[in-house]
């Protein structure tokens, strides 16, 4: 079974969606968590870096600066040059930026890249996305090879449910078919009507639940009603560190409900010679879901450098 993604809501509605004014942008740079000592004062700043410098971009979320810096420091292992533009903002923003070269690379997520330039287009498999992301692009960009590693919607439920139902991390949606009419899911109001919602879950898996509370977008009153068993069932984003903290179970998508968010370097294909290309699809093959969450962890829950972390994880992969 295949979905449709009209639009890019799981990303967008997570991540702010909306262009973000240039200051603003400037001033969020200033509290900027990467560390590295390359990065410029302004992501805004007119202009390409020179000679062979390549310009590595993060959007305006954690997990996204922790990925540049993941394939910034992969290229610097290859004796390229680079500089970080960090936190710049939205796609919105961040699009523009590449198309006129003033980065170079950014890591993106296939399936919500796709919902921005095509949302009308089916998802039925990562490749056809991608695909179908390269057949819309700017002639001056390029997609790279994707990671295993997906941040994206997830049903998830609680510790304590899961012990109920024996449930584990290879469970599927299915395996709820019997037991949601005794569980309380919650997420956005939207997705109670979405058909990466209720609408789908019951369409695609036979699931009706108990009820629905309406909460937020796989934010913190979602994870706190979860946490707190209010709800014991939730949209939660698969690689969110409290998945990690408070144990929730994230149930596996067999049928692809909620689409495709693979880790997928974005670059500007003037920018990037192809030994950086390889040094990113090198990176991409060994950064599944699970590493990533773990990473996100480090940065999120322990308060470590996205630098530190980045570096320290490419040496154990063989990457530095």
């Amino acid at each position: 079974m295949t979905s449709t993604v009209k639009s890019s809501w799981s990303r967008t509605r997570h991540r702010g969606a909306a262009a973000v004014a240039l200051a603003v942008v400037a001033a969020l740079v200033a509290g900027c968590g990467s560390s590295s000592d390359d990065e410029s004062d302004n992501p805004l700043s007119e202009g390409k870096a020179d000679g062979d410098t390549v310009v590595v971009g993060s959007n305006n979320f954690a997990e996204s600066i922790l990925l540049a810096d993941i394939y910034g420091e992969a290229l610097k292992a290859k004796g390229i040059k680079v500089e970080y533009k960090p936190n710049i903002g939205s796609r919105e923003t961040t699009y523009g930026l590449l198309k006129n070269g003033s980065i170079a690379v950014l890591p993106e997520y296939n399936g919500s890249l796709l919902a921005y330039l095509d949302p009308d287009a089916e998802q039925k498999s990562a490749e056809s996305v991608n695909a179908a992301v390269k057949s819309k692009l700017d002639s001056k960009l390029t997609l790279l090879e994707s990671a295993p590693a997906e941040d994206k919607d997830s049903v998830s439920i609680n510790a304590e449910t899961a012990k109920k139902y024996d449930l584990t991390a290879q469970s599927t949606l299915a395996d709820l078919k019997d037991i949601a009419p005794e569980l309380v899911i919650g997420g956005s109001p939207e997705f109670q009507t979405r058909h990466q919602g209720l609408v789908g879950l019951e369409k695609e898996y036979g699931l009706k639940f108990k009820s629905f509370k309406a909460l937020d977008a796989g934010g913190p009153l979602t994870q706190a009603a979860l946490t707190k068993n209010t709800v014991q069932a939730a949209d939660i984003f698969t690689t969110d560190p409290t998945i990690t903290k408070e144990k929730f179970v994230v149930l596996q998508d067999p049928k692809n409900l909620f689409g495709f968010a693979n880790v997928t370097p974005l670059v500007y294909k003037s920018g990037l010679s192809q030994e950086g290309i390889d040094a990113l699809n090198a990176v991409s093959a060994k950064l599944d879901t699970k590493t990533l969450l773990d990473l996100d962890s480090q940065v999120q829950l322990e308060n470590k450098d996205p630098l530190d972390v980045a570096k320290a994880w490419l040496k154990s992969v063989g990457l530095n």
